[in-house]
């Protein structure tokens, strides 16, 4: 199979290259009757969209949802949602020059190792002109979570190069083009990206994304387990290189003192485990955290070999982003919603006859 695919009974099949003539996306399993109209996917695909500021690339996409299937009179029909963007600001013209040569740190010699041939147009089928559709179908999984259940998914950027929030509002991450959650931080965030892209290189990052309201239950016990689901779909996002649920990595720090999280009939003490436990969530915040690489399309010249095995040196032109990270959170909030949903749907599919069990310990502390 070749894996375009994921999920069991919320399952996301997306098509398209960076610069064929549309990307598009299946969603298959959507239970009927969730209100759902074109205009509801343009605020999510516009926080994703390029050429918003001019630390993106400068690609300009009209980005607009046709709705081809499995809506009708603007209600879900429990048939496949089938949903196309045509693309219409692409330069393919950018990527004549390196069409046989292997830009260093891109997909393009393992896709000519795979396939025996690539599109080298943007990348093609790896390009992160694919995580659109992604953000399309996180838009009915978010809206379907926040109705069925109460379940919100937002995200924010935890870390730019080597700058890091000196505080946390989440009401400021919405007003700056970088998810930034700390307002007074945001010019020396433009100073930095405005140095960085005159210099000609790249930065990577890293974002967060958190679950609020999701009930206890969700996920199985070994190979379907929630935290591992979405590891899976955060990793299979461009550029991510690194995947942490809770405290991920900082826990080889810890004790088991202080890492376990304490239960009381209050609540959870604390949330170190980012709300699963044994691959099931526990009703607290779900919480995890990707590591994107810097940008590898750079105008700064690099040593490669052209498809005939020859030394050569390659400088990638066309527009690009210096920081991927940087319009990579709406793409992890979709991902986590959309593992939720399908999760959702299975628990219910299993064990919707279960019921409510006691006792049922508050998310944390104070409710």
């Amino acid at each position: 199979m070749s894996s375009n695919s994921f999920g069991k009974l919320l399952t996301v099949t997306t098509f398209g290259e960076s610069h064929g003539p549309a990307i598009g996306c299946v969603v298959d399993g959507c239970p009927p009757g969730l209100e759902i109209s074109a205009d509801e996917f343009a605020h999510d695909l516009q926080r994703r969209a390029t050429g918003k500021s001019r630390h993106t690339s400068a690609r300009r996409e009209a980005d607009e949802i046709e709705i081809l299937s499995g809506v009708y009179e603007g209600r879900t029909t429990g048939t496949p949602i089938g949903l196309l963007i045509r693309n219409t600001d692409q330069r393919s013209k950018d990527y004549n020059n390196i069409a046989q040569q292997f830009r260093p740190g891109h997909a393009d010699y393992s896709y000519w190792q795979k396939y025996g041939i690539r599109d080298p147009r943007g990348g093609g089928r790896s390009s992160a002109r694919e995580t659109t559709m992604r953000v399309a179908a996180g838009v009915i999984a978010k809206k379907w979570l926040l109705q069925r259940h109460g379940v919100t998914v937002r995200g924010y950027l935890s870390q730019l190069g080597e700058i890091t929030p000196t505080g946390f509002d989440w009401s400021v991450v919405e007003d700056n083009p970088f998810f930034w959650p700390v307002a007074d931080q945001v010019p020396a965030l433009e100073s930095y990206m405005d140095a960085l892209r005159k210099s000609g290189d790249s930065v990577g990052a890293r974002v967060n994304v958190v679950a609020d309201g999701v009930p206890p239950g969700w996920g199985e016990p070994i190979y379907g387990k929630l935290d591992g689901d979405l590891a899976a779909a955060l990793m299979s996002i461009n550029a991510v290189k690194g995947v942490e649920i809770g405290d991920g990595f900082a826990s080889a720090a810890q004790k088991g003192t202080e890492h376990r999280d304490l239960l009381t009939p209050q609540g959870f003490a604390s949330n170190h485990a980012g709300g699963i436990l044994g691959g099931i969530s526990t009703g607290q915040q779900v919480t995890a955290s990707i590591v994107l690489k810097p940008t590898s399309s750079l105008r700064l010249p690099g040593a490669t070999v052209d498809a005939s095995g020859a030394s050569v040196e390659v400088i990638t032109t066309g527009r690009h982003d210096p920081c991927v990270g940087i319009r990579a959170t709406p793409i992890a909030e979709a991902m986590m919603a959309l593992v939720l949903m399908d999760q959702a749907l299975r628990h219910r599919a299993q064990c919707g006859d279960v019921g409510e069990i006691t006792p049922r310990i508050p998310g944390t502390i104070d409710g």
